[in-house]
């Protein structure tokens, strides 16, 4: 029987799991701030390894990054009637420039009251708006494609670190263009985008596709996600861009002339991801053992742990150690240098074993007085922990073969990661459901079947749609898109009975 360093499994409880996984892999903790955060280093240098490779791929499409206000004024969003009826329920205001004392408590001075209320960023459509009706004057001008990588806020009321908390950090790219074509080739471009980092960075497979009308982007015309399965079989939307068409120009007078000399609006569009892209990582690649990180967004690669006894050799040990870093820290595998950590750090080997076998550091080595006088290593792969006897597995190899092997063993470990989650998320999408009642057994609570439907439909709208969300809300389901690529459709609509159009995945959701 496996003793495993956590204390709640996934079976037993995938929820408390989850924020254990926070917790000792020293991602995040409280802070204090109902539904906000610290993310601490660890967590932290796994979202600088997704700002750098996601920046990078951003800017390799010709975008470039700025900075636009947390504060935003009230009127913006008055501008786009569906946009502040969107976002209204979730917005943090600021009325008041300055506080007083008053009976031994500080308040607000009535005299700092502000002539416009102040909403704090909850994403920047508004905001960049107003700028790009500044920035477009003619056609020449065109295309205007920024990013921006911010914090932002939404009250939520009910909130899990990493997944849904009161502010986040994310990325927000924005884009101005001549046409609708190029704006919708440019929606679906960022999208691709976000597919290819989720499956290639984060070894997380994603379906990407269109969401229905009542999953819209506030103002949007048409949204589009990549929608990850995590390890209880539940969606988590990774990312989504957005076609606004031209909701917001028309609001913010962007407006251009073209080559004709004719007044035209331009179309725009919007995309994001955020930092619960780690939640998603926890919960796809976690074990009972902890977090596993895929080695391109790991912080640090290799984990060199010496194994000291506070005795005279630990010196030599530490020596063969630094040497080792050094060595490693020279090759390249991701088109980076390996990124090397020596854990020199006051405490027992064991424990700093176990820590890091927690944070998921991707491959541990540990190196003792007989390794040294051996020329060898003894090789921890985080993602194969433990032999088919239930042992840790720790493989003793030769330093000068390991240093030669470590790069290919990493790319083995991405692969590894990502064609188990894959494998994983292919056997847990069903899609032999003909019939509501097909859809009702599927997700019945007393059954052991997790995982996504995926079902015909005839794309309804308005009120029809509503009924029919409605009816999954009592199943605690969702819509989550219509896959790119999916099947034909095949006979009626599940929920309307009308000949289906194309096919959508339902499921639970976070």
């Amino acid at each position: 029987m496996i003793k495993h360093a956590l204390s709640v499994t996934r079976e037993a409880n995938f929820a408390e799991w989850y924020q254990q996984v926070i917790a000792e892999a020293d991602m995040a903790e409280e802070s204090g701030v109902r539904g906000c955060m610290v993310i601490r280093p660890w967590g932290y240098g796994i979202w600088e390894r997704i700002q750098r490779l996601l920046d990078n791929a951003i800017k390799a499409t010709g975008h470039e990054n700025c900075y636009f206000p947390l504060f935003i004024p009230l009127s913006y969003f008055e501008k786009e009637a569906e946009h502040v009826d969107g976002f209204a329920k979730e917005m943090a205001v600021v009325t008041h420039h300055r506080l007083i004392q008053k009976d031994g408590r500080l308040v607000p001075d009535p005299e700092a009251k502000l002539e416009e209320p102040l909403v704090v960023r909850p994403t920047s459509e508004t905001v960049i708006g107003a700028a790009f009706s500044r920035w477009v004057q003619s056609w020449r001008d065109l295309p205007v494609l920024v990013n921006q990588w911010a914090n932002v806020v939404r009250w939520e009321m009910r909130t899990r670190m990493f997944l849904r908390t009161a502010e986040f950090l994310w990325q927000e790219g924005h884009t101005a263009h001549a046409s609708e074509q190029e704006a919708r080739e440019e929606t679906l471009k960022m999208l691709e985008v976000y597919r290819a980092f989720a499956e290639d960075c984060l070894a997380m497979p994603v379906v990407a596709g269109e969401k229905p009308e009542n999953e819209r982007f506030p103002g949007a015309v048409a949204t589009y996600s990549i929608e990850a399965m995590m390890q209880d079989g539940k969606a988590l939307q990774a990312g989504t861009s957005h076609f606004l068409g031209t909701t917001f120009s028309s609001a913010q007078n962007i407006r251009f002339q073209n080559s004709e000399g004719q007044l035209e609006l331009a179309q725009t569009t919007s995309w994001g991801v955020s930092t619960r892209m780690i939640g998603g990582l926890i919960m796809v690649h976690g074990d009972d053992d902890g977090l596993r990180v895929p080695p391109v967004v790991a912080p640090w690669q290799i984990v060199i742990v010496p194994m000291l006894r506070d005795a005279p050799e630990d010196e030599a040990v530490l020596e063969y150690c630094r040497a080792l870093r050094a060595e490693l820290a020279g090759h390249f595998q991701f088109g980076e240098p390996l990124r090397v950590l020596l854990d020199a750090k006051a405490a027992k080997a064991a424990v700093k074993r176990w820590g890091w076998v927690k944070k998921g550091a991707p491959i541990i080595l540990e190196v003792g007085g007989r390794d040294v006088a051996g020329g060898n290593v003894s090789v921890i792969q985080r993602h194969q922990l433990y032999r088919e006897d239930g042992k840790l597995n720790a493989q003793v190899m030769a330093r000068g073969d390991f240093v030669l092997e470590a790069g290919v063993m990493l790319e083995s470990i991405q692969q590894s990661l990502f064609l188990d989650a894959s494998d994983r998320m292919q056997t847990s999408i069903r899609r032999d459901v003909t019939d509501f009642a097909g859809l009702v057994e599927a997700f019945d609570e007393g059954g052991k079947y997790p995982g996504w439907v995926e079902v015909s439909w005839a794309r309804p709208s308005g009120a029809e749609l509503d009924a029919v969300v409605e009816r999954l809300k009592a199943l605690k389901l969702t819509f989550r898109n219509v896959p790119n690529g999916a099947g034909a459709p095949e006979g009626e609509c599940i929920f309307t009975g009308k000949p289906a159009v194309e096919r959508i995945l339902v499921a639970r959701a976070y």
